[in-house]
Formats: structure tokens, C-alpha cells, sequence
């Protein structure tokens, strides 16, 4: 069994896999738009280069997003996406990295259950904790 978040944006999803991408140091491995699929001629021609599904591995871990169409999209709440580091150096460079131009809702720092530990939502409205286990 794999569970992995699926993250959904409105019509940000290819700026913020690739921003993910360098701040995470992963691959995308997929990025379709509607364009893309045998259906592109029912989607509105403004729609056909938002993205249907991205996929995104960061070591053995996935990542995935779509794009929601305006009139389905709805913020997200309820929930973080969670990096763990084994490396304090590393978690500070990750949680620094997703920051740029969004909102710290917690700085990194140490906590009594973590080295590090800082929370955030990013400038695409993706809330991350980042996570530096003690006996890292």
C-alpha cells in the first residue's frame, strides 16, 4: 500500500512542482496538462495547459498535484505536508527554501521533541512542517 499527498492548486500546480522540485531536491516524473489527454477538445482552450496530474519523487517518497478548476478549487486547510530531515543543516536550507514569499506560522527552531521543527505555508498556499528528529 502507498498513501501519498495529492496536492491541488488553482492553476499554479506546474510553477509549484517545479519550485518543490529544486527546494526538495526531487524529480518530477510526470507533468500532464489537459492538452495532454484524449479529451483536450472538451476542456476550454484557456484550461488545456493547466496541469491534470504532476508527479514528483523525492527519494522513495511521491508527491503529487493537479490543477482544480476555479469553479471546484477550494483553499487548502486541515492539513500539513510533513518533511522529516535527518540533518538539522538540511532541514533549516528546506524550511528556508519553501518560505520564500510565503507565510512562517512557526520559525525553525529547536523544540523539546526536535532539533529543528518550524512550520509554514508556502507562496502557492501549501502548508509544510519541516521536522529534525533529536537524534539527528
Amino acid at each position: 500500500m502507498r498513501l501519498n499527498p495529492y496536492l491541488i492548486f488553482n492553476g499554479q500546480c506546474e510553477a509549484a512542482f517545479k519550485f518543490y522540485e529544486q527546494c526538495l531536491g526531487g524529480k518530477i516524473e510526470a507533468m500532464l496538462t489537459h492538452a495532454d489527454a484524449p479529451t483536450a477538445e472538451q476542456v476550454p482552450s484557456e484550461w488545456r495547459n493547466k496541469i491534470m496530474h504532476a508527479c514528483l519523487t523525492v527519494g522513495d517518497r511521491v508527491l503529487m498535484g493537479s490543477d482544480s478548476p476555479p469553479e471546484h478549487y477550494e483553499e487548502t486547510k486541515g492539513f500539513y505536508v510533513q518533511v522529516g530531515s535527518d540533518d538539522p543543516v538540511e532541514a533549516e536550507r528546506i524550511f528556508h527554501a519553501l518560505a520564500e514569499n510565503g507565510t512562517v506560522r512557526m520559525p525553525i527552531q529547536q523544540t523539546f521533541w526536535s532539533v529543528r521543527f518550524g512550520m509554514l505555508v508556502d507562496q502557492f498556499g501549501i502548508p509544510w512542517m519541516i521536522n529534525c528528529d533529536q537524534g539527528g
